[in-house]
């Protein structure tokens, strides 16, 4: 199929798989007047390169599981490289989890002392201040 083709079907621009061709993704192959070829298999490609981007993977990330199913492998995850790569991400998405819950459990602090003086506070008196990350606001 040609690049237009291939576009179409995996949902993204030739552009972009120009750009995967040049980063080494997207094999180069050229049939006799010039023209990009590509087959099943690229789809597979890039449809593995898509879903692991929808998933927060960065493109270089990817390599891994392309290099995989170019080796062919029936998935793209089942190589070492791509094991490593996984294992990574989690760790990553681990750190981001707890980060996260340190930034909601402070909100909910910060929500419950502001309801309390909210209640608590008497008519023509000074306003509570916002202390959100050691600042009064």
């Amino acid at each position: 199929m040609r690049i237009g083709e291939l576009a179409a079907r995996a949902g993204t621009t030739t552009r972009t798989l120009r750009y995967y061709e040049a980063r080494g993704l997207l094999p180069a192959r050229r049939d006799g007047n010039g023209h990009r070829t590509y087959d099943e298999s690229d789809l597979r490609l890039l449809e593995q390169i898509r879903t692991l981007q929808d998933f927060g993977f960065e493109l270089e990330e990817t390599r891994p599981f392309v290099e995989c199913l170019r080796a062919g492998h029936l998935q793209g995850d089942t190589c070492p490289a791509s094991l490593a790569v996984y294992r990574r991400k989690l760790s990553e998405l681990d750190s981001l989890v707890g980060q996260l819950t340190a930034v909601r459990e402070t909100v909910a602090r910060q929500l419950a002392r502001a309801e309390l003086a909210a209640e608590s506070q008497v008519p023509g008196g000074p306003e509570p201040g916002c202390e959100l990350g050691g600042h009064t606001w």
